[in-house]
């Protein structure tokens, strides 16, 4: 596996009609993205907190996006507590009022004492989230089926005549747009400075157009290692924890 990464940080949020309810209640319901990462919070948040508390964790899955956020809101329905999003989702959706402010001085302060707002990394807190961890999107190919030479960057996932086949990639502009400019040669310490131009954007969908006929969408994080097991795909981006779920698996 050659991981290609994109960094990029989740969030935890509360939905804005369920303020007030985290210690009224008997339960919480606890929404994130299944798999391994689901498994690991269940473990390390959601029983410690049961037994500090009492209140019991409803973990529900989803697959991203603020779809289902905005129509438990508008409706004035909403079952869902909090809720794990990417940092993109927590800022729009408090924008939109979907999700209840925070007040930071809330969070408990590190070991030694430092304040969670000068102890959390730049941007991790926002006036309606606060990141729990740092994840990568990589990409992974078939080793039985690449042949002797071995694919190397993200270049070589764009590469179509040395590695022909499938390519499995998010159903989302997120990432895939910065790999396509990775790809077409611009530095990463560049690629959002070149993605914030017009030109920038359509360098992306153009890199991307070369592909797309041998693209297979992918939207659950269950979808890229079943693709590549059953050899849909030659190479697909994933998901890092999903990845090294199925390879220790």
């Amino acid at each position: 596996m050659k991981r290609s990464r994109a960094l990029a940080l989740t969030s935890t949020v509360a939905l804005a009609a369920a303020a007030g309810i985290a210690y009224a209640a008997e339960t919480l319901t606890v929404v994130s993205w299944g798999g391994a990462y689901t498994k690991s919070q269940i473990e390390a948040y959601h029983k410690p907190f049961t037994e500090k508390t009492g209140v019991v964790i409803n973990s529900v899955d989803y697959n991203g996006g603020l779809a289902e956020v905005r129509a438990q809101v508008e409706s004035g329905n909403v079952t869902w507590d909090v809720i794990d999003v990417e940092l993109s989702d927590a800022i729009r959706g408090c924008d939109e009022g979907l999700f209840i402010p925070i007040d930071p001085s809330i969070l408990p302060p590190a070991p030694d004492g430092t304040p969670a707002e000068e102890d959390f990394i730049e941007g991790a807190i926002q006036e309606c989230a606060v990141a729990n961890i740092v994840w990568s999107t990589v990409y992974a190919y078939r080793t039985d089926l690449v042949g002797d030479k071995k694919p190397t960057t993200i270049a070589d996932f764009f590469d179509l005549k040395t590695w022909p086949g499938k390519r499995g990639m998010r159903r989302t502009p997120k990432v895939n747009l910065e790999f396509a400019l990775m790809a077409d040669g611009v530095p990463t310490s560049e690629v959002y400075n070149v993605l914030a131009t017009p030109e920038g954007v359509d360098r992306a969908f153009a890199k991307l157009d070369e592909i797309k006929d041998q693209v297979i969408w992918w939207e659950a994080g269950a979808q890229p290692p079943q693709l590549l097991a059953d050899g849909e795909v030659l190479m697909s981006t994933a998901y890092n924890g999903r990845l090294f779920n199925a390879i220790y698996n």
